[in-house]
């Protein structure tokens, strides 16, 4: 199953490099780089529930009895997502930087759908309509890889996203400079 890094890097990367190469530079100014790194911390939303299960287990609740359910479907980027249209006419900014509320419910919801593709891809199946069905989802293309390996897959990954966000940010933003 994706590891925490892989979780943000991933939301990271892929808002970086669509407002880096596919917003005018008008625009860029209206989506600043907090909108990206909002994106990438909404990735570990769902994993929430490991939080709460902290609490629940004094409760008598098992780790699979909390993980994976609710925080995991997909009503909670859906949930975002309603957010930003219901707040999509909303002009005013919001903190020291005039943030959009509706664009941080927009990067709630990536961050949080990111996150569900990747468990559907790499972990195991879980039920992605939690609470209204327990069908479940879930590749897991770890599990073809050979045993030796599957325990290496998920490190490797975050290790070759975070190269991939380090060089990013040096090519694209020169980040060398302030150094």
């Amino acid at each position: 199953m994706p590891q925490v890094v892989t979780h943000i890097l991933m939301p990271l990367l892929i808002i970086a490099i669509v407002r880096d190469f596919y917003l005018k530079n008008k625009d860029k100014k209206k989506f600043s780089l907090h909108y990206v790194l909002i994106a990438g911390l909404a990735g570990i939303i769902p994993d929430l529930d490991i939080a709460a299960f902290f609490i629940l287990n004094f409760f008598g609740f098992t780790f699979e009895q909390v993980h994976k359910t609710f925080t995991h479907s997909i009503f909670i980027p859906l949930f975002f997502f309603l957010l930003f249209i219901l707040l999509k006419d909303n002009r005013a900014g919001i903190g020291r930087h005039k943030l959009k509320l509706n664009l941080i419910f927009l990067m709630l919801a990536i961050g949080s759908f990111m996150h569900l593709i990747l468990d559907a891809l790499f972990g195991p199946a879980f039920a992605l309509f939690s609470p209204l069905s327990q069908s479940v989802v879930g590749i897991n293309l770890a599990g073809y890889l050979p045993y030796a390996l599957q325990s290496l897959a998920m490190p490797s990954l975050d290790a070759l996203l975070l190269i991939i966000w380090l060089v990013y940010l040096e090519l694209k933003h020169k980040i060398s400079d302030f150094i």
